[in-house]
């Protein structure tokens, strides 16, 4: 039986990443490829440490309990086979096939081009464009390191952990914040902050070993109110304790008022969603379909009007906020409807084999499979 809460779940946590980054391309904290503040002090900002600390998190913790749904039904061989050609190809291949105009935008936008000699070789600017041009597809990457490293385990263990982790009840749930701290601190790699094989790769195992059964997150579901209420309590704390602190690096992503409240917002946000958000609908299904190509191109049209606003006219800070919420969901959705109907493009950029055909009644073929 298909699970609405998580394709619920993925789709607006998706849209909230989308809005995230609105508001984090003129933000006055974070100065890495942003266009920068409006004024010294502004109370949007504050957004972003509310969204940032659970986000990924819940999309991994997702993304393992769909990859346990998945091998229920498929050998690893399949499972490894698809994950590298939905989220591999994309990554790596794609970079130099059409992703490297990300790399264009985030140089323009934060003027590297004036680091580079006049005289550079037009080859050397495309492949520093490539190697810029990754933006939001580490998610993609270190989703397929994590989906090899659990195919690696799926084969040896066969399901016993997952046997004895049926058992968890929700006090459980909630001390596992201890070890979701600690994987915290380590394996966060330097300069480039996104990369935190530990804590993404471990809340991925517990989604694909704890929360896939659905005994657990139906416990979870009883207490989704007092979750919710301890997430805007510990939020607040949050926002409180860390405000005008770089909230994306080192300590402050890792320190145990972010965690707590990480931890505390995925647990409500599960709960809830298995409670009262399991449902469908034709929107709800037309959302979950392009979820993965909203993610993956967002930011590449929010941040290319970014630099065309930056460099032609001069606006009202809402209508900035405004035209970025259009440009980033809008024009996200649309750059996917059109380059998921271009051959070629679409492998390169989507994973997607090929689109899938309708029959004499106009209805999609099921022999036609788009990973």
């Amino acid at each position: 039986m298909r699970k609405y809460y998580l394709d619920n779940i993925r789709w607006i946590t998706v849209c909230v990443v989308a809005l995230y980054h609105v508001v984090f391309m003129y933000n006055g904290i974070v100065s890495v490829g942003t266009v920068g503040a409006f004024h010294k002090n502004q109370w949007q900002d504050g957004i972003l440490y509310l969204l940032y600390p659970w986000f990924m998190v819940l999309l991994f913790i997702v993304a393992g309990m769909c990859s346990r749904y998945y091998l229920e039904k498929h050998k690893v061989k399949e499972f490894i086979a698809s994950r590298s050609l939905k989220l591999l190809v994309p990554s790596t291949l794609g970079l130099f096939v059409f992703y490297w105009i990300q790399g264009y935008i985030s140089m323009s936008i934060s003027n590297a081009f004036e680091s580079i000699p006049e005289n550079a070789p037009l080859v050397v600017n495309y492949l520093i464009m490539v190697l810029s041009g990754q933006g939001v597809l580490w998610f993609a990457q270190l989703l397929w390191f994590f989906s090899i490293v659990l195919a690696l385990i799926a084969k040896l263990e066969k399901g016993k952990i997952y046997k004895i982790t049926e058992k968890v009840n929700t006090p459980i749930l909630i001390l596992l914040v201890i070890p979701v701290f600690l994987s915290a601190q380590v394996l966060n790699t330097p300069v480039v902050v996104v990369y935190r094989f530990g804590i993404y790769g471990f809340t991925y195992l517990l989604g694909y070993f704890v929360f896939a059964h659905d005994e657990v997150i139906d416990r979870l579901s009883r207490f989704s109110i007092p979750l919710v209420i301890s997430s805007v309590i510990l939020g607040g704390m949050y926002l409180y304790l860390h405000y005008g602190d770089n909230y994306a690096d080192m300590p402050v992503m890792a320190s145990p008022s972010a965690v707590a409240f990480c931890w505390s917002a995925c647990l409500a946000i599960l709960g809830s969603f298995r409670k009262w958000g399991n449902n469908t609908s034709k929107f709800l299904k037309y959302m979950s379909s392009r979820s993965f190509g909203i993610y993956v191109f967002h930011y590449i049209t929010l941040s290319g009007t970014a630099l065309l606003l930056l460099k032609t006219v001069s606006m009202p800070p809402f209508v900035y906020y405004i035209i970025g919420i259009f440009t980033s969901l809008g024009g996200g959705l649309l750059l996917f409807e059109i380059i998921s109907r271009i051959p070629v493009l679409r492998w390169f950029t989507l994973g997607i084999r090929k689109s899938k055909k309708k029959n004499a009644q106009g209805k999609p073929d099921a022999s036609a499979k788009a990973e």
